[in-house]
């Protein structure tokens, strides 16, 4: 689980929002909830596309005191993710519920670098999976797979098993690898680990909508932003299988640093990047002979 702040974001936000947005129940317009009511009021709070916003909101909405309410709640601060209880990843509709997680653009990077190296029927496990958006959106672009998905949060664990609940994904309540069925030890090919890495010290940067709703244990990375990245790399060529590899999101800043916990978990690391996404992943393979 990653940062909130770069570039790349709210456009794409915009954009997804734009694409998922359905025509508004007229039955829904009134002088105050009117379209151009409340985009005004959403620019005033400061919403950077207050006019997508305001549309999603208006195709969202079931009735007049609901969308009320969701105009109310986004004024005051709340995600639009969790206003609209959903948020579009990697051409897919993610239940996203209120203190869950949001997934971001930039990581569907690491989705398709991880589809890159998959098959059919492909033994997934996605850690710290807070919704499950990255395990469904893999398992979306291979077809059927073996899922498995945990969580320490309980609030991600139950989002998460909404979303993953028909494509057959298993999600687990617990600390990284400690909840998983032991039988999977050395057959994971492809291990998905968005683990939370801003360095401590920084998540107070962090714009509101992250650092006062989501989780901390999904932003906060330690002191230099990889404790959790070193936990999973410690223990992940157990269960990888020969070959197998994870992949892990980080910060361009990070990004040697990074390498170097992954060669130092026995995995032989390499450096993915995507300029447009401004997004940077690590990805560690098993060696044949490793375990």
């Amino acid at each position: 689980m990653s940062e909130f702040s770069d570039p790349a974001e709210l456009p794409h936000r915009a954009e997804s929002r734009r694409a998922e947005a359905r025509p508004a129940d007229p039955g829904l317009a009134g002088p105050d909830l009117a379209e151009p009511a409340i985009v005004s009021r959403l620019r005033t709070a400061g919403c950077v596309f207050a006019e997508d916003e305001a549309r999603l909101l208006l195709s969202t909405a079931r009735d007049r005191t609901e969308l009320a309410t969701m105009v109310e709640r986004r004024i005051e601060g709340l995600p639009l993710e969790h206003v609209l209880g959903w948020a579009e990843f990697c051409g897919l509709r993610i239940a996203v519920d209120a203190g869950v997680f949001v997934p971001r653009r930039r990581t569907e990077f690491l989705v398709r670098e991880a589809a890159a190296l998959g098959r059919t029927g492909a033994v997934v496990v996605d850690l710290c999976c807070g919704s499950g958006a990255i395990g469904a959106a893999v398992a979306s672009l291979l077809g059927t797979v073996e899922l498995y998905a945990a969580d320490i949060d309980p609030a991600a664990v139950r989002c998460a098993r909404r979303n993953l609940a028909d494509i057959g994904g298993q999600v687990f309540a617990g600390d990284l690898f400690e909840p998983l069925p032991t039988d999977l030890a050395g057959r994971v090919e492809i291990l998905l680990a968005n683990v939370p890495y801003v360095p401590t010290e920084q998540v107070g940067l962090l714009p509101p909508e992250a650092r006062d709703h989501e989780p901390l244990v999904a932003l906060d990375g330690g002191a230099d932003g990889l404790d959790v990245m070193r936990r999973v790399t410690a223990t992940a060529a157990r269960w990888l299988a020969p070959g197998g590899t994870l992949l892990v999101e980080t910060s361009e800043r990070q990004a040697q640093q990074a390498l170097a916990v992954f060669a130092a978990g026995g995995l032989v690391p390499r450096l993915a990047v995507s300029p447009e996404l401004y997004a940077t992943v690590v990805l560690g393979t098993r060696p044949p002979d490793a375990g």
